[in-house]
């Protein structure tokens, strides 16, 4: 019964498509022609399966693989979101979902809490960065993943939850409601040095130009400001019309800031600026690294080709492509990629080229000789085909090999976690900083600890023992060698003190989000940021700002 059931949809479905094709004229008979004689292959090879395979076929899971394989050989951009996905999806478009309010990470078979939400379930009963989650519900955690204790700790509104956690070697159960809970679009903005307003944007989620406008008109009722820093770093985008919005926040009505271009005519679209700017004066600079993305560099990039303001960082990911969803049945969707967006000057930033793949069917960034030059507003070049480039870079900052260690075998956590034990509050964060007492404290905590790692110089030195073994010529020279370890190994042992100032940035900020969550962690963190640093040097200095933008003085 089963399998007939299964063939009988089966046909129903192809000749509903069969139908739909034909009906769709026949100046394309072709094409139609090659899908719906591929979609019975397909129809008629899952029904074979499903009689004569030798063990159980899990129908979801098997098609599930089908589509995501078939969507894999387009771009990472078009997905499929079954019903059971709907609610992440949402909160990557909303900032909303229902649950406790905290993110989590697993650490060998158990799950942690890694930050709560501040004025949310979780950390308004208590639980804290550090908290091992052992059971949910009274069913055990141990050897779950992050997304399966995610599932289980999502839910309905006002829905009761039950955790059993151990802290600081006791265990102790906390039962609450989860509520509503909504990720702030902009965790933080503020007042830097000199007048310079300051706004962090997350991410590009429903109504986020709105907390924008609101940020900056508050800014602006404290005092006159003297430039505009939007800080884009690590944003992945979302929402086109809310990047929109926010260019328009600073550009004259009417002007026209993204061209979107796909394979149906009727869905090219040109999106104007529709308001009154809020500021559209105010020296202005857009923060972008390499994890600004999409939405992120659809504003860098028209503030740039508008010469609106600069933009300091590091070179954008390149995501020039923009994505609808489309209702499928039984409440799943299917995220598309439909059109190329195109910013004022012209240029698509897109870099990866996924309409001609290689024969492996990899995909490799578009040459330099399709890289086309456009021009600003105002006559500067610009490029397209490989993500926003600055108008001032900054270098990454190179981190050191024993700090790497340090917070990937989460020892900077772990002493973060036991010094809230032991200390029930802390300075402001303006005033909080690492003291050479607490530092000590840290040394003596890792006094019993691994963190082993190899300098480059060691994995060389490894690299040319291997050469010399392959030449012959390692007993001439393996002494020389093992002298030239010893003598970096020595040297290891002073990196905690010579690595002070750099590890101790790392300490004040996971300390810090202890007390004050992620607003203290952004604020802490904007004490050492060489982009602000460089943004305020261009503030002060307004003639080379204007020299930038080739703007007459």
């Amino acid at each position: 019964m089963k399998n007939k059931t299964i063939q009988i949809s089966l046909k129903a479905s192809l000749i509903f498509i069969l139908v739909f094709l034909f009906l769709q004229g026949k100046s394309q008979t072709d094409n139609y022609f090659e899908t719906s004689k591929n979609l019975e292959i397909f129809t008629d090879l899952y029904k074979e399966l499903d009689i004569f395979y030798v063990d159980e076929i899990n129908s979801g899971d098997l098609m599930k693989t089908a589509i995501d394989e078939m969507l894999n050989s387009l771009d990472p951009y078009t997905t499929y979101i079954p019903e059971s996905d709907i609610e992440d999806y949402r909160f990557m478009t909303t900032g909303q979902y229902g649950g406790i309010g905290a993110m989590i990470t697993k650490r060998k078979e158990f799950v942690y809490i890694s930050e709560p939400y501040e004025g949310f379930p979780a950390q308004k009963a208590g639980l804290m960065a550090g908290d091992k989650i052992l059971e949910i519900n009274g069913k055990s955690a141990e050897g779950k993943t992050t997304e399966e204790i995610s599932s289980v700790l999502k839910g309905q509104p006002n829905t009761e939850v039950s955790i059993l956690i151990e802290r600081n070697g006791e265990t102790f159960i906390k039962t609450f409601n989860r509520e509503k809970v909504t990720v702030k679009s902009v965790p933080y903005y503020g007042l830097l040095e000199g007048g310079i307003g300051y706004i962090k944007l997350r991410s590009f989620t429903r109504n986020c130009a709105n907390d924008i406008k609101n940020a900056l008109m508050d800014l602006k009722s404290q005092q006159h400001l003297k430039g505009i820093v939007l800080d884009l770093r690590s944003n992945p985008g979302g929402l086109l019309n809310e990047s929109i919005d926010i260019v328009n926040l600073f550009v004259d009505k009417g002007e026209e800031i993204v061209i979107t271009k796909g394979k149906i005519k009727d869905w090219e679209k040109k999106y104007v600026s529709k308001k009154d700017p809020i500021d559209k004066e105010t020296p202005l600079v857009i923060l972008i690294n390499s994890a600004s993305a999409s939405a992120s560099e659809i504003v860098s990039g028209s503030i740039q080709d508008l010469d609106r303001g600069v933009v300091i960082g590091r070179k954008s990911f390149g995501k020039g492509l923009v994505q609808q969803t489309r209702k499928l049945p039984y409440n799943s969707q299917l995220k598309v990629t439909v059109a190329k967006y195109y910013i004022p000057s012209g240029r698509c930033i897109q870099a990866v080229d996924y309409s001609n793949r290689n024969e492996d069917g990899s995909v490799g960034q578009v040459p330099d000789s399709l890289i086309s030059t456009f021009k600003t507003r105002n006559g500067r070049e610009v490029k397209d085909g490989g993500g926003i480039n600055p108008d001032i870079v900054i270098k990454n900052d190179e981190i050191s090999d024993i700090s790497i260690s340090l917070m990937n075998k989460r020892l900077i956590f772990d002493f973060a976690t036991q010094f809230r034990y032991e200390n029930e509050k802390i300075l402001e964060v303006d005033n909080f900083e690492i003291t050479d007492e607490i530092y000590k404290k840290f040394i003596s905590f890792l006094s019993n600890k691994d963190y082993e790692y190899t300098t480059a110089t060691q994995d060389a030195l490894d690299i040319f023992k291997e050469i010399i073994k392959e030449e012959g010529t390692s007993d001439l020279l393996s002494e020389e060698i093992n002298l030239l370890l010893d003598k970096v190994e020595n040297i290891k042992k002073n990196d905690l003190e010579n690595n002070k100032e750099e590890i101790k940035t790392f300490l004040s900020e996971e300390i810090v989000s202890r007390y004050y969550y992620q607003e203290g962690r952004i604020i802490e963190r904007l004490k050492h940021d060489k982009d602000i640093d460089e943004a305020l040097k261009i503030f002060n200095k307004i003639e080379e700002y204007n020299s930038i933008l080739k703007i007459d003085e």
